[in-house]
C-alpha cells in the first residue's frame, strides 16, 4: 500500500478530517464535541478497542452520538499516556488475507487511571449520561469461584475495598459504590454488560456485583438485585497483542505515527442478551446481535474457536513454531484442530443461523491468517484456567454421550508436556499454577494435576479421562508431538 497521509495523531483531526475518508484509511466524520459520555468501560486493551469501540464508533457516525466512552484502565498507565498524547483518537487496521484497510477511531471521549483518578471514575460512574458499564477485564479479573460459582469475599482487592468502601480500588468496588450513590440520589442504574470469556459471563458479573455489595450492604444488595441487569454477551474477533514492528510498519506505510494501534481481523461478530435496564444502544443497527440467550452462541465460540487456540498454542509450540500463521501451515496441526472442532461440533446445541461445520471451516482460515499471526506463547498462557473452560466442558459432554474425545484428552497432554519444557522449546510457559503443576507434569502425575486444578473437577474422578490423558502423554513422550497427532487424528 502506498502511503496515504503522513499525520500524528497528538494533533488530532484537522489534517486527517482535511483529507476526508479514503479506501485506505477511515477518519471520524462526526463532530466529536458532540459526543456524550454514555459509557464506562474497564480493561481498555487491544480486544476493546478493535470490538466494541468499533460498533460504538459507528454508531456515532450514524448521528448517534450519546454513547461515547470514558476508557478505565486499573493497571497499567502506559494506555493512558498513549491515548491522551493523541487526543484519545487511535488507529485499528484491519487485515485480511488481500486486503488492508485502517480507520481512526473518535469514540473515546476520555480515559481515566483508576489508582490515581478515582473521584473521577466514580464521577464518571455516577453521571445521568452514563447508561451502561463494560468490562474486558480477563476471566482472571472476577472474584467468582470458578468451581463453586460463589463469590470470594478475599480475593486481591476486594477484602480491602470491603473495608473501605466510600474509597474502592477494585473494578467490582467502583462499580458499587457508583450504584450506592445513583441510588441515593435517586438516578436510574446502569446496565453492567461483560465481553469477557467466562462462562455465562453475565451471571458470573451478577454474582460478583451482588456478592460484593450483600457483603457491605445487604439494603443495597437488594435494590441492584431489583434494578440492575447483567446482560450476557459473546464476542468473537481475533486481535493479536500489537508488537512494536506493527507500530513502526503502521507509521511507515501509512503515514500515521499512533503509539498504540490494534491490528485485527475483518471477522467480527458481538452477541447480547437483551436485558437493559437503562436505555439500550442501538447496537444492532451497526451488526451486534440482540437475542434471548446468548449460551448456544457462547458454547459455539468458546469451545470450537478457544478451544482450538489452545490446542494451536500448546502443539505449535512443542513442534517449535511461534506465531498461529506458521503453526497452521504445518499440516499435522492443521488436519489436527479441523478434526478437534469436528469432534467438538456434534456436542454443541443448534445455534440460531448458524451453520457450525461452516463455522469451523471459517476457524480454519481465520487462525491461518498471517495478517494476524499471534505469538504462540501468548496463546499458551494461563491454560489452568483456559482448559477448564474451553475443553473440559468438551470432554464432559462427550463423556455424557458416550463418544469420543480422544483429540481433546491430546490437547490437555501437550499442556502437561509443555509444563515440563524451558528455555526456547516451548517454555517456560506462564500459568498462575506453574509452580505447584510442573514438579507433576515432570512425572506425568496425570491423577494428581486433575485433583489441584479446581476447574478440573468435572473430571478430576472419571478414571476413562485420567487413562485417555495418561495414554495420550505416553505416546507423545515415546513417538513425540507428531506420534501423538497422528495416533489422536486416525483414532477420531
Amino acid at each position: 500500500m502506498t502511503t496515504v497521509i503522513r499525520s500524528t495523531l497528538a494533533t488530532g483531526l484537522p489534517e486527517l478530517a482535511s483529507r476526508g475518508s479514503s479506501p485506505e484509511l477511515a477518519v471520524p466524520g462526526y463532530d466529536r464535541k458532540a459526543l456524550q459520555p454514555g459509557v464506562v468501560h474497564f480493561g481498555v486493551g487491544g480486544f476493546h478497542r478493535a470490538h466494541q469501540a468499533i460498533y460504538l464508533d459507528d454508531l456515532a457516525a450514524r448521528g448517534e452520538t450519546a454513547w461515547g466512552i470514558v476508557g478505565v484502565g486499573m493497571h497499567s498507565r502506559e494506555m493512558q499516556q498513549v491515548l491522551s498524547a493523541q487526543d484519545n483518537l487511535f488507529t485499528v487496521v484491519q487485515r485480511g488475507y488481500e486486503s488492508e484497510h485502517a480507520r481512526i477511531v473518535g469514540v473515546v471521549i476520555d480515559y481515566l487511571f483508576a489508582p490515581r483518578q478515582a473521584d473521577a471514575v466514580l464521577a464518571a460512574l455516577v453521571d445521568p449520561r452514563t447508561r451502561l458499564v463494560t468490562l474486558t477485564v480477563t476471566g482472571a479479573g472476577y472474584p467468582v469461584d470458578p468451581s463453586t460459582g460463589l463469590f470470594l469475599p478475599h480475593a486481591d482487592e476486594i477484602a480491602r475495598d470491603l473495608l473501605h468502601p466510600r474509597t474502592p480500588r477494585s473494578v467490582f468496588g467502583f462499580i458499587v459504590e457508583a450504584l450506592r450513590l445513583r441510588r441515593a440520589a435517586g438516578t436510574a442504574p446502569f446496565t453492567v454488560l461483560s465481553s469477557d470469556n467466562v462462562p455465562e459471563n453475565g451471571r458470573t458479573t451478577a454474582t460478583a456485583v451482588c456478592g460484593y455489595a450483600r457483603a457491605s450492604d445487604p439494603a443495597l444488595a437488594d435494590w441492584i438485585e431489583q434494578h440492575v441487569t447483567f446482560p450476557s454477551s459473546m464476542v468473537d474477533r481475533i486481535t493479536p497483542g500489537t508488537s512494536p514492528w506493527d507500530r513502526d510498519d503502521i507509521a511507515e506505510r501509512m503515514g500515521i505515527d499512533d503509539g498504540w494501534p490494534v491490528i485485527t481481523e475483518p471477522f467480527s461478530q458481538w452477541i447480547i442478551e437483551d436485558r437493559f435496564c437503562n436505555e439500550r444502544p442501538p447496537l444492532d443497527e451497526v451488526g451486534a446481535q440482540f437475542v434471548d440467550d446468548v449460551r448456544p452462541y457462547e458454547l459455539m465460540k468458546t469451545r470450537l474457536l478457544n478451544g482450538s487456540h489452545c490446542a494451536l498454542g500448546y502443539l505449535g509450540l512443542l513442534l517449535g513454531h511461534t506465531s498461529s500463521d506458521e503453526a497452521m501451515g504445518d499440516a499435522f496441526i492443521r488436519e489436527y484442530l479441523t478434526a478437534l472442532m469436528g469432534q467438538v461440533v456434534p456436542l454443541l446445541p443448534p445455534v440460531v443461523g448458524t451453520d457450525l461445520q461452516r463455522y469451523r471451516d471459517e476457524l480454519i482460515v481465520r487462525f491461518s491468517n498471517p495478517g494476524i499471526a499471534d505469538r504462540l506463547d501468548r496463546l499458551a498462557r494461563r491454560g489452568s484456567t483456559k482448559l477448564a473452560s474451553y475443553v473440559v466442558p468438551s470432554i464432559v459432554e462427550a463423556r455424557r454421550l458416550g463418544v469420543g474425545s480422544g483429540l481433546l484428552t491430546g490437547t490437555i497432554a501437550a499442556w502437561i508436556e509443555l509444563l515440563t519444557r524451558t528455555g526456547d522449546a516451548g517454555g517456560p510457559l506462564h500459568d498462575p499454577m506453574r509452580a505447584q503443576l510442573a514438579p507433576l507434569a515432570a512425572v506425568g502425575d496425570v491423577q494428581g494435576i486433575l485433583s489441584v486444578i479446581p476447574g478440573f473437577g468435572a473430571i478430576a474422578d472419571d478414571d476413562e479421562v485420567r487413562r485417555d490423558i495418561e495414554r495420550s502423554l505416553r505416546v507423545l513422550r515415546q513417538d513425540g508431538v507428531r506420534g501423538l497427532m497422528r495416533t489422536a487424528v486416525d483414532a477420531a
